[in-house]
C-alpha cells in the first residue's frame, strides 16, 4: 500500500511544473495575481525569469500566452477557474484554440470545494465551457499522483489543454509505483457486474469509499475514473454500459455540460442505458466550509452509496 499523501491538486500541479521546467527551458508560466493560491508561485520562486504576473487581467494574460506560444514557448496561464474560463473565454477560443496554439490553461479553485469564497468563485461551468471549444483537451485529475502525471502529459502534448485544479486537500489513492497516465483513457478502479459508477476529479475518492463499502456488503459495483473529459474514453463507457446495464456519474460540476453530458452523449449513440447523475443540479453554490458543502450537495460517500443502492433496486 502506497503512502497516502494529503494535498490539494493545485499544489501537485505547481510541483509538476517545476519538475518539468528543469529540462524544458521553453516552459513559461503566467498568472493573474493569484500565484499564491494557484500554486504557480512554486514555479515563480524557482524560475523568476520565466514567470509573469499579468495582474487582474485574465483576457490579456491569455493573449500574452498566445503570443509566447507563437514564438516557440510553452506557456501555462493560470487563474481561478471562474476567471480563466469565464473572463478569458473569447481569447481562449479565438487566440489560442482557433490557431491551435500550444497554450495550457490551468483553472484552480474549481467546484463547490472552493468553499467560503462563495458562488461567484465556485466555478461549476468550466468543464462544459472548455468542452465546447474545438480542439481543446480537458483534464480533471483526481489526486496528487494523477495531477503530477497529467500536468507532465499536458506539457508534452502539442496543442491547447485545459486542466482543472482543486483547492481542497484530499488523500491520494493511486500508487506511484504502478500508476500510469494514458491520454484520453479512463481507469477501471474496481471491477463489477451489476452497475457502473463513473467519476472525475475530487469525486473519484468519495466514489471509491462508497464502492468499497458496498463491495464489503456483497454488491458488485464497477468504478471508473475519467481524468480526461475530452477526448473521453468511449470504449470504456460503452463496455460498462453493455456489461452492467446502468451507469451513475459523479462530478463536482453542474450536471449540465460536464461529465454526465459527456457520458450520455456516448451511451445514447452507442448503447442506451439509464444514467443517474450526481452533481450540482443547475444552481449556484454558496459560501461555507468546503467539506460541509460537498456533503450538502451530495458529493460525498454516504450519498453516493445511497444513490447506488437506489439504482440497484431498479434492476
Amino acid at each position: 500500500m502506497a503512502e497516502i499523501i494529503t494535498k490539494a491538486t493545485r499544489e501537485s500541479f505547481g510541483e509538476a511544473l517545476c519538475e518539468m521546467a528543469e529540462s524544458r527551458p521553453d516552459i513559461v508560466v503566467l498568472d493573474a495575481d493569484l500565484a499564491a493560491a494557484t500554486k504557480t508561485s512554486i514555479f515563480g520562486d524557482k524560475y523568476p525569469e520565466r514567470f509573469f504576473d499579468c495582474g487582474i487581467a485574465e483576457a490579456n494574460m491569455v493573449g500574452v500566452a498566445a503570443g509566447l506560444a507563437a514564438s516557440g514557448k510553452t506557456p501555462v496561464a493560470a487563474s481561478f477557474a471562474m476567471f480563466a474560463t469565464g473572463r478569458a473565454f473569447e481569447q481562449i477560443r479565438n487566440s489560442v484554440a482557433y490557431p491551435n496554439l500550444n497554450v495550457k490553461i490551468a483553472g484552480s479553485h474549481a467546484g463547490i470545494s472552493t468553499g467560503e469564497d462563495g458562488a461567484t468563485h465556485q466555478c461549476l461551468e468550466d468543464i462544459g465551457i472548455m468542452r465546447t471549444i474545438p480542439g481543446m483537451v480537458v483534464l480533471n485529475p483526481a489526486d496528487h499522483w494523477e495531477m503530477k502525471a497529467a500536468t507532465k502529459a499536458a506539457l508534452e502534448y502539442e496543442g491547447p489543454v485545459y486542466i482543472r485544479l482543486g483547492r481542497l486537500a484530499i488523500d491520494s489513492f493511486n500508487d506511484p509505483e504502478t500508476y500510469e497516465f494514458h491520454w484520453g483513457k479512463g481507469i477501471t478502479l474496481r471491477e463489477g457486474a451489476d452497475i457502473t459508477v463513473i467519476a472525475t476529479g475530487l469525486c473519484v475518492l468519495e466514489s471509491l469509499k462508497a464502492v468499497d463499502e458496498l463491495r464489503k456488503e456483497g454488491k458488485s459495483v464497477r468504478l471508473i475514473n475519467i481524468h480526461t473529459i475530452k477526448p473521453i474514453d468511449r470504449e470504456i463507457i460503452i463496455k460498462a454500459a453493455q456489461e452492467t446495464g446502468r451507469i451513475i456519474t459523479v462530478e463536482e460540476h453542474n450536471v449540465i455540460g460536464g461529465l454526465a453530458d459527456a457520458v450520455c452523449e456516448v451511451t445514447s449513440a452507442e448503447c442506451p442505458v439509464p444514467v443517474r447523475r450526481i452533481g450540482v443540479y443547475d444552481e449556484f453554490g454558496y459560501s461555507g466550509p468546503a467539506k460541509e458543502l460537498l456533503d450538502i450537495f451530495g458529493l460525498t460517500a454516504p450519498n453516493i452509496k445511497k444513490v447506488i443502492l437506489e439504482e440497484l433496486e431498479k434492476k
